[in-house]
């Protein structure tokens, strides 16, 4: 085994798994405001920006190759309630920002976040009762209204994560409805109750509405694989068009399973916790940076994924054009 291992040209010839720009995705923070930067203290690199940057952002990253970027609004706190009504106003952060995007660089795709625990004054996907259970049905109402008022803006892509039952059918029979035929819908399929997404609670802003809470009843049992293969099924009959894992690199085998059983469009998330335990890490010396970040993408195309969407998407382009 060891002749073909010798020589970088027989390494090349046989090798199974690659990763060009066009597997990443890359997702940007916004924020209000013009010529706005924050640092999110959790995730070194990576910061909040406002549209006006984050367009600045975006464009570097069109130039590298990036083929879509995933917008997370930062809500600011007087427009959060308990209905989440900032979620569909028509002038909203999010929207705003899909129709600049689209105006600047048309050819860039634009993937936004259905979900409520941006704009719900607790910090829950989706609304709740007096007992602080999240309500589906009447979750799912608002999330239609959600990805109407992004599809209107021009979004390519709408992503509901938020793990509600039934809102991918009600999402596609809107969109069909409302003429948006062509707008896709990326399914946060098989999305954890995981413990890697305090970072990017932290960048959204969301942690400190969620207190003690968890998602527990609506997000998946880190202990459950076949229950991810009957949620993406029940997605992809509602009409996904693509299915997303959620954490990425705990959950490789899950990823695995569901390209492996459906041979749909299967891309995974690398979460907040994920780059920071890696930036972490190198910033101490203790890994070298670009190896860990390039091994851990290239492990997901291995496991089967089409795609990643990746704190990391600009530096490995960077490093893939540098060659």
């Amino acid at each position: 085994m060891r002749r073909m291992r010798r020589d970088d040209f027989s390494r090349r010839l046989m090798r199974e798994s690659r990763l060009s720009a066009d597997d990443l995705i890359c997702p940007l923070f916004v924020l209000e405001g013009s010529n706005q930067r924050e640092a999110v203290s959790s995730m070194p690199g990576v910061e909040r920006r406002s549209i006006d940057l984050l367009l600045q952002e975006a464009t570097e990253l069109h130039e590298l190759g990036v083929p879509a970027v995933a917008l997370f609004p930062v809500t600011p706190p007087a427009a959060k309630s308990d209905d989440a009504a900032e979620a569909f106003n028509p002038d909203g952060l999010a929207q705003r920002t899909v129709r600049e995007l689209k105006c600047q660089l048309p050819e860039l795709g634009v993937i936004t976040d259905v979900a409520l625990d941006p704009f719900t004054s607790h910090g829950q996907d989706g609304l709740i009762d007096e007992n602080g259970y999240v309500l589906n049905d009447e979750t799912v109402d608002v999330l239609v209204k959600q990805a109407l008022s992004h599809a209107e803006a021009g979004a390519d892509v709408v992503a509901p994560s938020d793990m509600m039952d039934g809102r991918i059918g009600a999402i596609r029979t809107a969109l069909e409805a409302a003429g948006h035929r062509n707008t896709r819908i990326l399914a946060y399929a098989a999305k954890y109750a995981s413990s890697f997404y305090g970072p990017f609670r932290d960048a959204v802003g969301s942690a400190a509405n969620l207190g003690g809470g968890n998602k527990y009843s609506y997000q998946m049992d880190p202990a459950n694989s076949d229950e991810a293969l009957w949620e993406v099924s029940l997605d992809l009959d509602e009409g996904a068009d693509m299915v997303m894992v959620k954490p990425g690199m705990p959950y490789l085998d899950i990823v695995r399973r569901v390209k492996d059983q459906f041979g749909a469009p299967t891309f995974a998330y690398q979460v907040s916790g994920e780059y920071a335990m890696l930036m972490a890490a190198a910033q101490n010396g203790w890994l070298d940076e670009k190896a860990v970040i390039m091994e851990s993408l290239l492990a997901f195309k291995r496991a089967g994924a089409d795609g990643v969407l990746t704190y990391f998407a600009k530096r490995a382009a960077q490093w893939l054009r540098e060659g």
